[in-house]
């Protein structure tokens, strides 16, 4: 008993000493601010690939059956059965999810402690055809935040995800002619460079971005002659080529490594390419074939799989929660070395 009653005194000095000295995540409220201090808060920016629930719910695809069929059992704004990229980093990071933008008067506001989703399905670096904040919209409603419901200071020790996916790229192939890619490659990683800078310089001091996955092997393209699928994918290495050279700069200039690659198009081909060798993930007999084929002239026409586990892909575009929770199991031991140390 005595030592329970030393026990319990400990626990006790050790949460005073804590409140006093700011080592435990509290929240400070006043009439007109709101503000939160702590170490654990994910700020994300990107498209379909990060978004949690931002687009209306009056749109279709996220917000229509079957998506989210897996989790949590109804459509919830995630593109795809169930769990996405933003669930699993939050999770190897031991990050609670983040609130979605939309959704940040009507929940309770401790839930924005920590970080939030400026994220919306279908955008891009730059506009695409949804009517959606793009990339630097998405960077101005968070920038709107900062004095009122975090403070700068609390971003020191904070995380940024900033997901493109190819939603920019896709809009230019239905849009512009091919001969003009490349110079767009450019512009579109330029654009990112400054998201990048922009995103650090109002103090989120850990930046990840992703590279782009192999747009090619997506069933979107890998239906179409393998012509195309290996044009698509050597676009694919241009723009991660270009990409690598200028978070290779940005951490030179800050003189720490501020900046991470997520390797999307390694992890997905080596999970696509898998046939038994790796553990813990699970071998997808056809990762080409969607779990979920749209009908994109009669929606309720759509086929659904038998079971969206034996599939890598969810739809045309979006891997399905055991794709993307493969996707992680691979990138698991990198992700957490780069974004947990200090």
């Amino acid at each position: 008993m005595k030592s329970l009653m030393k026990l319990f005194a400990s626990l006790l000095l050790f949460v005073f000493f804590s409140l006093l000295f700011g080592d435990i995540d509290v929240v400070e409220s006043s009439n007109q601010n709101l503000r939160f201090s702590g170490r654990n808060k994910l700020f994300v920016f990107g498209d379909s690939y990060a978004d949690t629930g931002n687009t209306k719910t009056t749109d279709k695809g996220a917000w229509a059956f079957p998506y989210g069929i897996t989790y949590p059992g109804k459509p919830s704004g995630r593109f795809s059965d169930g769990h996405i990229s933003t669930d699993f980093l939050a999770k190897l990071l031991r990050i609670k999810l983040p609130v979605t933008y939309s959704k940040k008067d009507d929940v309770d506001k401790t839930r924005l402690q920590y970080g939030m989703s400026f994220a919306y399905g279908g955008t891009g670096v730059f506009d695409t055809q949804v009517n959606y904040p793009n990339m630097t919209g998405q960077i101005n409603l968070f920038e709107q935040l900062l004095g009122n419901v975090y403070s700068p200071s609390d971003l020191s020790s904070s995380v940024a995800l900033v997901s493109v996916a190819g939603n920019d790229y896709l809009y230019f192939l239905s849009t512009r002619p091919l001969i003009a890619i490349l110079p767009f490659i450019k512009q579109v990683v330029n654009q990112i460079e400054v998201n990048l800078r922009r995103i650090h310089s109002l103090g989120i001091k850990k930046i990840a971005v992703p590279s782009l996955q192999p747009l090619g092997y997506i069933p979107h393209f890998a239906k179409g002659s393998p012509f195309i699928k290996d044009a698509v994918n050597f676009l694919v290495g241009h723009h991660n080529d270009l990409l690598h050279e200028v978070v290779a700069k940005l951490n030179n200039e800050t003189n720490h490594s501020a900046f991470t690659i997520i390797e999307y198009n390694n992890a997905f081909l080596t999970v696509i390419n898998n046939k038994g060798e790796i553990p813990d993930i699970l071998v997808f007999e056809t990762p080409f074939i969607e779990c979920f084929q749209i009908d994109e002239h009669e929606f309720k026409n759509s086929t659904l799989c038998d079971d969206p586990r034996s599939a890598f892909f969810w739809d045309g575009l979006h891997p399905t929660q055991e794709g993307w929770k493969s996707v992680y199991t691979v990138l698991r031991k990198n992700i957490t070395a780069a974004l947990t140390k200090a």
